[in-house]
């Protein structure tokens, strides 16, 4: 609905859209005397964390995940256990349709009887098996998840629970390589043999098109950084929406 409203909105304000196409700070400066002010919302790229092999093939970001721009074996480790590495793990191994679009699915999965022929409306969940083998890590010792919605984290990580997936809290990363991801865990040293390993570890500012206007002469005083592209920690589209209303209101 959030979407939907402000495509609404855009619409009726008469914006003009440019989309599919990436911009240039050459382009921009080319047409300077049509702008007064230039705001960048340009979000966030994947962090990429310093681990020997980190280039390795089987090594893929969230975002290539989501997007589905490469493919995904069955054995998945997931680096980095905050909110969207919660989120890549259930996605990965979630076997059909999810719940969240199909109404009879989740209550199915949670045991929800819309009949109320059971006790409290109440029956035995069907917990279907998991669509891949997932290890969820992070380097932190404190619980996996802590910093999840308080009346929803609870859900994800009961649904990573039913999946199987493994979690690992205070995991030192020391390679990749053929044999798979080399960690040590409870002072132990293990070699997961895993397919693939998602990197979901935080976000950094994405500010490339910043960078190229400040070197071609633009003043950084008509150049404002919203989002993401301004600050990338504890990311979330509240916030982003706030900074561009009272930055829309000053100017």
């Amino acid at each position: 609905q959030t979407l939907r409203y402000f495509q609404h909105e855009i619409t009726d304000a008469g914006v003009e859209l440019r989309l599919g196409r990436r911009v240039t700070g050459g382009e921009l400066v080319a047409d300077g005397a049509a702008y007064d002010e230039i705001v960048l919302a340009t979000g966030v790229v994947p962090r990429i964390p310093d681990v020997p092999g980190v280039d390795h093939p089987s090594v893929v970001t969230y975002a290539d995940v989501v997007l589905g721009h490469v493919p995904v074996g069955q054995r998945v480790a997931i680096l980095g256990a905050g909110g969207i590495g919660f989120d890549v793990a259930e996605f990965l191994t979630q076997a059909g349709p999810s719940g969240a679009v199909d109404p009879d699915r989740f209550y199915a999965t949670w045991g929800i009887d819309t009949t109320y022929a059971g006790r409290g409306g109440l029956c035995k969940p069907v917990r279907e098996p998991a669509a891949r083998e997932v290890t969820l890590l992070q380097r932190k010792a404190s619980k996996l998840g802590e910093g999840l919605g308080r009346t929803t984290g609870w859900i994800h990580r009961a649904e990573l629970a039913h999946r199987g997936v493994t979690l690992l809290p205070a995991v030192t990363y020391h390679g990749i390589d053929d044999a798979g991801l080399h960690i040590t865990v409870a002072k132990q040293d293990r070699v997961l043999e895993v397919d693939t390993i998602v990197l979901c570890t935080g976000q950094e500012s994405q500010r490339g098109l910043y960078d190229e206007l400040v070197e071609a002469g633009v003043d950084p005083a008509r150049l404002h950084l919203i989002g993401g592209a301004d600050l990338a920690a504890e990311l979330d589209a509240k916030r982003a929406i706030d900074q561009g209303t009272r930055l829309a209101a000053r100017l």
